[in-house]
């Protein structure tokens, strides 16, 4: 597994640590939040790069391509 594979599949393993959406896994946080971090600012670190990860895949539409992940890891699909 490459390192970008590895960062997928880092979204449904590392929850959101703080904030409204605490406890949430990242790679399901609503896209209405994500944006609103990249209209704030991401934060440093893992977690910045794993918002920022997720707002690349919303922005072009690829949401698709987690379900695989997120079924392997958390055994749902949506």
């Amino acid at each position: 597994m490459g390192p970008q594979a590895e960062l997928l599949t880092e979204l449904f393993e590392l929850k959101m640590p703080f904030g409204k959406y605490k406890g949430t896994y990242i790679g399901d946080l609503p896209e209405h939040y994500i944006l609103w971090f990249s209209q704030q600012g991401f934060p440093k670190g893992k977690l910045g790069l794993l918002l920022q990860t997720m707002y690349e895949i919303k922005l072009n539409g690829l949401s698709y391509l987690l379900e695989p992940i997120r079924k392997q890891k958390l055994g749902t699909a949506r």
